[in-house]
């Protein structure tokens, strides 16, 4: 699957990548050492959530971050 992050708001890009990984907002959130609650705030855009916790997702569950220039 592919996702073009440019297209979506933050809390969409972040709620897309829980999805693909399979687990619920608990699951995601003990693997990350967040809340419940703090993912929750990140899925609905209250809270802005760091690059290094995207990248750790993203390693865990081999998902690829790519920038390209066009």
């Amino acid at each position: 699957m592919k996702l073009i992050a440019n297209s979506y708001e933050p809390k969409d890009v972040f709620k897309i990548l829980r999805q693909w990984t399979e687990l619920t907002q608990e699951e995601l959130a003990k693997e990350l050492n967040k809340s419940k609650f703090g993912l929750k705030k990140y899925e609905n855009g209250e809270n802005r959530f760091y690059y290094e916790t995207l990248l750790t997702l993203c390693k865990k569950h081999n998902i690829t971050i790519t920038f390209e220039k066009q």
